[in-house]
């Protein structure tokens, strides 16, 4: 245990504290964040990603946010990559390294070492995955899925058609369902000494939080955010733009729909999206759960709590 490096997680579902609690125990314990989103690591998505702001990070040095273009492709392979990249900066100053955030896989990513080598997508058979796409449409590439590898299907959502698609390619290359790979993956030990911490509280206050979260970032401006996105030369198709908040506004800007359906969906979907979330961290080993309504949201306690885990 003395040869392992302490990692700190910080996860949780949308809108359960995630950025705060992770910034006042960086604070106390001589800690660096890197935040787990597919959203913040994006420039000008601001309000949409609730990305931590400078006054917000109070001195604290954050990693993968604000680092790519919205042009850009971010997978769980490249944020891997990142991520460690940025532990070894963290580590030369002898600071612990917080993840913060609420992809899964992500997170899963470097606490396992998950080895995506073997995924490397070849050309040809990214092409026939891609045409198959194309020809009879994503729904039809999704039911593929679930009839070769029926778990994938369970834990992938089908409107990540990134993630569908690399599930796929990874059976034809290999001859092995991509759960397979992930669960041989996952049962490794972590090489971390870890201390993985899930923020939750009750549903019904979780859903009350989004639904203000989502009201507040109308107030602040998300329309105006996506239409500078617009005239940016951004478009919906892009990765960056699957955000939940873009492309909901996306369709109101482009006529299909009005703004109270576009804000009613933001918010239906991003309750959607924290079951989700909650559904995969019930799934790991050695999660330490903390509620944070019974510590009637005192980021302090709450910190406090966290520092006598990483004791235990």
């Amino acid at each position: 245990m003395e040869n392992k490096k302490k990692l700190i997680i910080v996860a949780g579902p949308t809108a359960s504290g995630k950025t705060a609690v992770s910034i006042a125990l960086a604070k106390k314990i001589n800690g660096e964040i890197i935040s787990a989103d597919s959203m913040q690591v994006y420039k000008y998505m601001d309000i949409g990603s609730a990305k931590v702001t400078r006054e917000q990070m109070k001195g604290v040095a954050h990693h993968l946010v604000d680092v790519l273009e919205p042009d850009e492709d971010f997978s769980v392979h490249r944020f891997q990559t990142m991520a460690k990249e940025a532990m070894t900066e963290i580590y030369s100053k002898n600071a612990v390294p917080i993840i913060a955030g609420g992809t899964g896989f992500y997170i899963q990513s470097v606490v396992y070492d998950i080895d995506f080598s073997s995924t490397d997508e070849e050309e040809q058979v990214r092409q026939q995955v891609m045409d198959y796409s194309s020809v009879h449409g994503e729904e039809a590439l999704f039911q593929w899925l679930k009839d070769i590898d029926p778990e994938s299907g369970e834990t992938i959502h089908p409107n990540n058609i990134k993630r569908v698609q690399r599930a796929l390619e990874y059976y034809l290359l290999t001859g092995e369902k991509m759960s397979v790979h992930n669960a041989r993956e996952k049962s490794k030990t972590s090489p971390y000494e870890l201390t993985f911490v899930v923020l939750t509280m009750e549903r019904e206050a979780l859903y009350e939080r989004i639904n203000r979260r989502v009201d507040q970032m109308i107030e602040e401006g998300l329309l105006d955010e996506v239409k500078s996105l617009l005239e940016k030369g951004y478009t919906k198709e892009m990765t960056s733009m699957q955000g939940l908040g873009y492309k909901e506004l996306f369709d109101y800007l482009n006529g299909e729909c009005s703004l109270d359906e576009a804000i009613y969906k933001i918010k239906r979907d991003t309750r959607h999206f924290a079951k989700r979330q909650l559904t995969w961290f019930r799934r790991e080993n050695n999660v330490h759960w903390i509620h944070v309504d019974q510590y009637h949201f005192d980021i302090d306690a709450i910190t406090e709590a966290i520092i006598k885990l990483m004791k235990e």
